[in-house]
């Protein structure tokens, strides 16, 4: 047994000793054998031999064109820079006519009413009266923080539903007298011939409260009261919400326009019958609103405040009867809006409508529960054009749900 193990042994070392020969024989073939002093400069053929310890041609004019390039770059970045932070306070666009489009309006900060009537000049301030503006581009009055009026010229004929966008302290447009396109009730613009609701203030309220008599009462912000000493009971805030967060549409209006009564923040919105088209946007994300009301009268209404209220012939819940459009995201985000009557008269509903008018409150729902449709739901799906997703979802369990739809229903 130990005789076999020892020829085991030495058959093992002989195997080893072969591999490890042949292992040698294989490196050696391999190696290249290149000069210690010549390493460097070894050329593997087909590729550039390296550039070591050897001058480049045309280095001084390389780093020439090298530095000049890197100062046009850093130019070009600080006059980008400047004129990110300084820009001119007006752009406009010629238009064929001779008139102006005001594309933009840049607030330099400290501007709280303004006039667009004429072409002014950025450099001079001055404006030309041989050039009127007519067009107001959308997104002219963007996001602006500070005007809390604007005036409209006599030249306007053209104001897009979203001229003045998310600008929050806004409380008053005037249009002038002579304009024969557009007219503003005490401060809300509409079409000359009142049948178009174009421009609601977002900060509306604030007009109302100043005439009203409520500044020394309550701060800008509602539900918070200035310490004044005085008392405040559900008789009070029912004459505030009367005289400062309830609106009343004109009974001429037969379509209310683009983004017109967003972000506004009444609590109760009449809408007359005649009422036809209701813009995309129309009332979105009106966060206050907790009562919209349509009525019909004998006569004609144009008293926006509350006591027209008296002057109506009947008032009933949520949208008008002979309403047939709907634009998308129209109501988007009114959650304090608990009930929804759709009209069988209603042809087409945009998408996202009624989109997050519901949602999830720990383990409760709140907001719009369901959808009332006055029409069947055979004529409903056959005869009404509706958008994606044009009725609210809210989470269940991993899953999202539409709220109910109550098909021929009937009016509350």
């Amino acid at each position: 047994m130990a005789k076999a193990k020892k020829e085991k042994a030495n058959q093992n070392e002989d195997f080893l000793t072969k591999e490890a020969k042949e292992g040698q024989a294989t490196a050696e073939a391999y190696t290249l054998d290149i000069p210690e002093d010549e390493i460097w400069t070894y050329q593997v053929e087909g590729l550039q031999a390296p550039h070591v310890n050897l001058p480049f041609k045309n280095a001084g004019i390389k780093k020439v064109i090298f530095v000049v390039a890197l100062l046009i770059a850093i130019g070009v970045a600080i006059y980008l820079s400047v004129r990110a932070v300084h820009k001119d306070p007006y752009e406009f666009k010629a238009l064929d006519d001779g008139t102006y489009e005001l594309v933009k309006f840049n607030n330099p900060g400290d501007v709280t009413e303004i006039t667009f009537d004429y072409f002014v000049d950025n450099e001079t301030g001055e404006k030309d009266y041989s050039k009127p503006i007519s067009v107001i581009d959308e997104f002219a009055i963007n996001c602006d923080e500070t005007i809390t009026k604007i005036t409209f010229g006599k030249d306007v004929r053209e104001i897009h539903g979203a001229s003045i966008y998310s600008c929050w302290w806004i409380n008053y447009v005037d249009i002038d007298d002579e304009n024969p396109y557009y007219c503003d009730i005490d401060g809300v613009v509409y079409t000359k011939d009142l049948t178009e609701l174009v421009f609601f203030p977002t900060a509306y309220y604030m007009h109302l409260k100043a005439i009203n008599g409520y500044d020394e009462f309550v701060n800008q912000w509602f539900g918070i009261i200035e310490d004044s000493g005085a008392t405040y009971d559900e008789e009070f805030w029912a004459g505030f919400d009367s005289a400062v967060r309830t609106y009343v549409v004109p009974s001429t209006v037969t379509k209310i326009g683009q983004l017109a009564l967003a972000y506004s923040k009444n609590i109760n919105i009449y809408i007359p019958e005649g009422v036809k088209t209701m813009g995309s946007m129309a009332v979105f994300k009106n966060e206050s609103l907790q009562n919209l009301y349509s009525y019909t009268t004998d006569e004609v209404i144009s008293d926006t405040t509350y006591k027209a209220i008296d002057s109506m012939a009947n008032v009933y819940d949520s949208l008008p009867e002979g309403l047939e459009y709907i634009g998308s995201d129209c109501f988007y985000y009114c959650r304090q809006l608990g009930y929804m009557y759709v009209p069988a008269s209603v042809k087409y509903i945009g998408h996202h409508a009624f989109w997050d008018m519901c949602y999830k409150d720990g383990k409760e729902i709140k907001g719009m529960l369901e959808i009332n449709l006055g029409a069947d739901e055979d004529t409903f799906k056959s005869e009404t054009e509706t958008g994606d997703q044009w009725r609210p979802w809210y989470d269940y369990m991993l899953f999202k749900k539409s709220i109910d739809i109550n098909y021929s229903a009937a009016r509350r």
